[in-house]
């Protein structure tokens, strides 16, 4: 065989594989509950373009802002059916569905950032995401993780817990729907993008959504003189992307673990990113004259005597429910002795009075 037919030979192969890698690319058309006014956006950008940059020869990501294609509503049908590939959510959105959802999107009293990050990546937290989401045709890629959310904004000041009462706020989780009944108040439930206005119009008397940051760029010291902190309805929160699971399924072994790697990085970007972002939130807040009101010690402890209850009531309702707090529950003690003796240095929210495992283990076993 001449050189002229073996480089012909060789061009051939190149243009087959080049050929067979055009072919085998994928489109993926991604959407997300947040429109483009909520900053909470900008961590599912971030993700969807890594990934376009790690794994863009073979798998393509459209992203939509919430809202442009359908309803936020919507998108986890849409991603379970395979009408869209993916979506970026907020777990406790579909606590409605399972309550499962709701610890794997947030806690009341529970897990900070840390805990969260603990937990997913090296205490089974990983695993759960994929049994919860997995009953609906789903993988699910946690990747985002923000700390200790603001807490209530209003037009009138909340200082302790015996001001709750009576009050109407928006507030998200059914569990921390109970606990805030227990306080006294009741929950109402608002979309994020109607809480300006129905802070404004007096619908509710404080309202609480995300950070500082997010906060401050959605308005609300425009309409809210006095903020309740901290955020004890929300002591961290998770984020992360629905993917449908013929579409995982489609991608190479190589590929599903670039996006992976793309969630990873992104879950470390977005903590950081929060916390800088809720730095500057609270200073604009300060600077427009909005006033802080900081829960007692003896108040944060009745909060969480309540939440213990309430998770363990919630655990006896449902079995997913309580092998998520029961991994959570286990991972706190189990990493207690460590995070203990490293005080003041330690990753981990300290506390010494959790719900009760003998408790949620009753309820598994019935």
């Amino acid at each position: 065989m001449n050189k002229f037919t073996l480089t012909g030979l060789a061009a051939g192969i190149a243009l087959a594989t080049l050929s067979s890698h055009a072919v085998a690319q994928e489109k993926w058309t991604m959407t997300t509950t947040w429109p483009d006014n909520l900053d909470l956006i900008q961590i599912d950008r971030h993700w969807a373009e890594l990934v376009n940059q790690l794994a863009g020869d073979e798998v393509q990501i459209e992203f939509y802002a919430g809202g442009t294609l359908m309803p936020g509503t919507e998108v986890f049908d849409a991603t379970e059916s395979g009408s869209i590939q993916a979506s970026g959510d907020w777990p406790g959105y579909w606590a409605g569905r399972s309550p499962a959802f709701s610890p794997l999107a947030t806690t009341t009293s529970l897990f900070n950032g840390v805990d969260y990050l603990n937990w997913i990546n090296q205490w089974g937290g990983f695993d759960l995401y994929q049994e919860v989401y997995g009953q609906y045709n789903m993988v699910y890629l946690p990747y985002g993780i923000t700390n200790n959310e603001s807490g209530f904004r209003g037009g009138t000041p909340i200082e302790s817990l015996a001001d709750l009462k009576g009050k109407r706020l928006r507030l998200s989780g059914r569990d921390q729907g109970r606990v805030l009944e227990q306080l006294g108040g009741s929950q109402v439930t608002l979309a994020g993008g109607e809480i300006y206005q129905a802070i404004e119009r007096g619908v509710v008397d404080g309202a609480e959504f995300s950070t500082p940051g997010v906060d401050y760029k959605a308005g609300f010291s425009e309409v809210a003189d006095y903020w309740m902190t901290p955020g004890w309805h929300q002591s961290a929160s998770v984020f992360g992307v629905m993917i449908n699971k013929e579409a995982w399924d489609a991608l190479s072994e190589e590929t599903q673990e670039k996006l992976k790697i793309a969630a990873q990085a992104t879950m470390t970007w977005s903590l950081a990113w929060s916390e800088k972002e809720s730095t500057d939130g609270t200073a604009k807040f300060l600077a427009d004259g909005t006033t802080i009101n900081q829960l007692s010690a003896d108040d944060l402890a009745k909060i969480q005597d309540i939440t213990n209850e309430v998770i363990v009531q919630g655990a006896c309702e449902d079995p997913m429910h309580a092998k998520i707090y029961h991994s959570m529950i286990s991972y706190l003690q189990d990493y207690a002795q460590w995070r203990d003796i490293s005080v003041p240095y330690n990753m981990s929210r300290v506390t010494d009075n959790l719900p009760s495992l003998e408790d949620i283990e009753a309820c598994m076993n019935k």
